[in-house]
């Protein structure tokens, strides 16, 4: 039986797309195949926009309230205290509180609107120097090996042993009251504590990467051509682990900001008045009888941020992992 050959000119338009469009897939690179694939994750995308609607929030609320848009969220109303929401039709509301108000007569919407910046600076400051702490002391331990990754890793080890909440209870509590404390109203002492706790975490991933990578081909072939182990490190080594290090600080953010809302519910966090929704949640208890939505709309800040902070780290973890197929 004769075979029957058929030329390009021959071939479909369709066949002729599909090989051009396979094409086109293999000469994108591993972050634009990863940034292609995360932005199929319908999940991922509602947590980007999630993520940057807080961001814009947290930027413009000061704005807002120069411009009289919203209230001072310090500014006491005693007469309109306790009011409810708007949408409750209750006889306690108040259109100037559409969110309604505290004990203390303030706007809870603006409170809410205030406490977004303490809420993302404590997700991305901290988390920060957790990426730069954990990165650096990973990849030393991990490369140079030896009595160095010895020495780094006890330590390492000794901070890991503690219970990572009860280690930041620890540290507020002491250093709570003295100077360090007292700027800008305890968030320098969070941020340092979160970064503390939480370091070696990262530290243990990025060295545990760095031994899997250091006896591979290219890395040899850096040595053989003479390379200094800190251009290894920084220029092989480094964008090489990127991939779970960043799924890593995407769950990391959420994680701070929860650490964050506990102390101040606890009392141990951020200093009253400097708004933040766990301090929100602290006064809102003591009227929880009479009125539980200065309890439950920061609580519900607290979820919506997580939960798109989750999604978005779902979807990067998926979008890294060239095995995974959307």
């Amino acid at each position: 039986m004769a075979t029957v050959t058929t030329t390009p000119s021959q071939r479909t338009a369709s066949e002729r797309s599909s090989e051009l469009n396979v094409l086109v897939r293999k000469q994108r690179s591993l972050w634009a195949d990863a940034w292609y694939r995360l932005l199929r994750n319908k999940a991922a995308v509602l947590g980007i926009i999630i993520v940057i609607v807080f961001m814009a929030v947290a930027i413009i609320s000061p704005f807002l309230t120069q411009w009289g848009l919203i209230h001072d969220p310090l500014k006491q109303d005693t007469p309109n205290s306790l009011m409810e929401p708007i949408w409750t039709q209750s006889k306690f509301t108040n259109a100037n509180y559409p969110l309604g108000s505290d004990q203390l007569g303030r706007d809870i919407l603006t409170r809410l609107l205030w406490s977004t910046q303490i809420s993302m600076l404590v997700g991305f400051v901290p988390v920060s120097i957790i990426f730069l702490m954990g990165v650096s002391i990973g990849l030393m331990a991990g490369y140079l090996g030896g009595w160095v990754d010895q020495l780094l890793m006890r330590i390492t080890d000794v901070i890991y042993a503690f219970p990572d909440l009860l280690f930041l209870f620890i540290i507020m509590a002491t250093l709570r009251n003295t100077a360090i404390g007292d700027i800008q109203g305890g968030l320098l002492l969070i941020f340092v504590a979160i970064a503390i706790v939480n370091w070696v975490g990262m530290a243990r991933l990025v060295r545990g990467q760095v031994l899997s990578l250091k006896e591979r081909e290219f890395i040899e072939a850096a040595r053989a051509i003479g390379a200094k182990p800190k251009r290894i490190m920084i220029r092989h080594l480094f964008p090489n682990l990127l991939a779970p290090v960043i799924v890593s600080v995407a769950f990391g953010i959420p994680n701070a900001m929860l650490a964050e809302a506990v102390l101040s519910f606890y009392g141990i966090g951020i200093k009253p008045p400097t708004p933040s929704w766990g301090v929100m949640i602290n006064e809102g208890f003591t009227v929880f009888s009479t009125t539980a939505w200065p309890v439950l709309l920061p609580a519900v800040c607290i979820s919506i941020v997580m939960l798109a902070f989750t999604f978005l780290g779902d979807g990067l973890r998926d979008a890294l992992d060239p095995r995974m197929k959307l």
